[in-house]
């Protein structure tokens, strides 16, 4: 079994991850969701909380996936996220990533954070697990 408690990443690596990240942001600008679901692993779990301490986890098929994105950002409206994201690798192909700032829509500012879990699959990253607190 490959060893992977204390990995550390290259710069190249985590350069990937982060170019993964740009290439997502801007597929979401574009709205293209059939693009973004291309970077996902289906089933995606998607886990959250409603804000009352009640978490849930869910799996959504690419059907499901897309009518969600297509609900959450169709709408249009000016939005702007400015985020810092920090990789946490836990081995080679697999690496959390929480993404701290904030998002604007129409001109009012919140705070965000929420993690993605990224999986190495045929020397690409995808995404397989998204967690955010408050959309239950």
């Amino acid at each position: 079994m490959p060893g992977t408690t204390g990995f550390v990443p290259s710069d190249a690596e985590v350069a990937s991850v982060l170019a993964w990240f740009e290439r997502y942001d801007a597929l979401a600008a574009a709205l293209d969701y059939e693009g973004m679901a291309e970077l996902a692993v289906f089933p995606l779990n998607e886990v959250t909380d409603d804000g009352k301490g009640q978490g849930k986890a869910e799996q959504l098929d690419r059907s499901a996936y897309l009518a969600q994105m297509e609900q959450v950002m169709g709408g249009g409206g000016d939005v702007k996220l400015e985020t810092t994201r920090t990789p946490h690798f836990l081995s080679a192909s697999l690496v959390f990533v929480i993404s701290d700032g904030t998002m604007t829509y129409d001109g009012f500012t919140q705070p965000i954070r929420y993690g993605d879990l990224l999986l190495k699959v045929d020397g690409n990253w995808k995404f397989q697990t998204m967690v955010q607190g408050g959309w239950g």
